[in-house]
């Protein structure tokens, strides 16, 4: 009975050891990293917001994004100020106070749309500091609801873009459109290595010495003729700019740039003669009395192929009468007729006759 009631004296012994030694590398662990100083004292300051934004109690206090506490707890303040309906208590280390400004701000911020939300203070430039109990105010949560609402919208629209992704990619698996038949058709599938195999054929050819294209790069005779021919292409050129040649004396004799210069005045002063009306081509265009005379003119030729295609005239009749037509075209098969007889035998009409009285 002594022997077991020593076991039991020894394991509780052994268990509050144990606890003992967990206690306190607990607070070896805090006080190492820095986490909870349980030797600090703490204060308590207030902001006040028109909306927690779901703000939750335990949630971090950062001072310009440093984690300096923790929101102790979020309640309803009972004021009738639309700005102060929500009254929020922040635990901070006393030490910290030194770093807080009176004209500081707090605020509702988050890492990400999804994120968890936290209080931010952003530090003044006043060199009074707050005291504890004190108030940091605060800015309106309303362009965090608003930034919230346009982060739905846009993670909506995102949805909406991930969706037709998700259907077109769908196509494609199904062999919908160009590039689904690319994938599972196997008749598109080889036309597009037949085209392939082509075009490398086609590479091959060009490559090699005996096509054409494979001439002009390997060819040095038809470099040299290339060569050659640009020789001549500079020597032209060079003979243009020493003025040798028609057209070199065009670019540089002056003599003949004053006379295309005359020619070119010459043509200006024609022209401006004929927009004056000068000279026979001038009246031509400007003279209203001659255009008069032109119009009657024309007109009593159209008069007149009127009348013939009427058969008025002996011109119309000619143009017209078959008969007439016919029995001219005899007269002149007569005449025709009458000049042969007459050179194949001139003398049966030609008789001297000599008399004496």
């Amino acid at each position: 009975m002594a022997i077991q009631t020593k076991v039991k004296w020894a394991k509780l012994r052994v268990g509050i050891l144990a606890l003992a030694a967990m206690v306190i590398l607990t607070i070896l662990i805090f006080l190492i990293t820095g986490k909870v100083n349980f030797f600090e004292s703490k204060v308590t300051l207030f902001t006040y917001l028109s909306d927690a934004a779901a703000l939750t109690e335990a949630a971090p206090v950062n001072l310009d994004g440093i984690q300096i506490g923790k929101v102790k707890s979020i309640g309803l303040s009972g004021l009738k100020d639309p700005k102060r309906l929500v009254r929020i208590a922040m635990e901070v280390p006393e030490s910290s106070l030194k770093n807080i400004p009176v004209d500081s701000v707090s605020s509702i911020s988050s890492a990400n749309l999804l994120g968890a939300k936290y209080i931010n203070i952003k530090s003044g430039k006043s060199e009074t500091m707050v005291r504890a109990g004190e108030e940091i105010p605060s800015l309106n949560a309303e362009g965090f609801d608003s930034l919230m609402e346009e982060g739905n919208t846009v993670m909506t629209s995102l949805q909406a873009t991930v969706d037709r992704i998700d259907k077109m990619l769908g196509d494609i698996q199904a062999g919908k459109g160009s590039v689904g038949k690319l994938l599972v058709d196997e008749t598109l599938y080889n036309h597009v290595l037949a085209v392939v195999d082509q075009v490398s054929k086609l590479a091959e050819a060009l490559n090699s010495k005996e096509s054409t294209f494979g001439k002009l790069i390997y060819d040095h005779e038809l470099y040299d003729d290339f060569r050659k021919t640009l020789g001549r292409v500079d020597k032209m050129v060079d003979d243009l700019q020493q003025g040798q040649g028609t057209a070199g004396k065009l670019l540089k004799d002056p003599a003949l740039y004053d006379e295309t210069q005359k020619t070119v005045a010459g043509i200006h002063k024609l022209v401006d003669d004929l927009n004056a009306g000068q000279g026979t081509a001038g009246k031509l265009l400007k003279s209203d009395e001659l255009h008069k005379q032109l119009s009657d003119t024309i007109a009593k030729l159209d008069l007149m192929l009127d009348k013939l295609n009427s058969g008025q005239g002996t011109l119309g009749q000619l143009l017209v009468n078959q008969q007439l037509y016919d029995n001219l075209s005899g007269a002149t098969r007569e005449m025709h007729l009458l000049m042969k007889d007459f050179r194949a035998n001139p003398k049966k009409f030609l008789r001297i006759k000599l008399g004496l009285f």
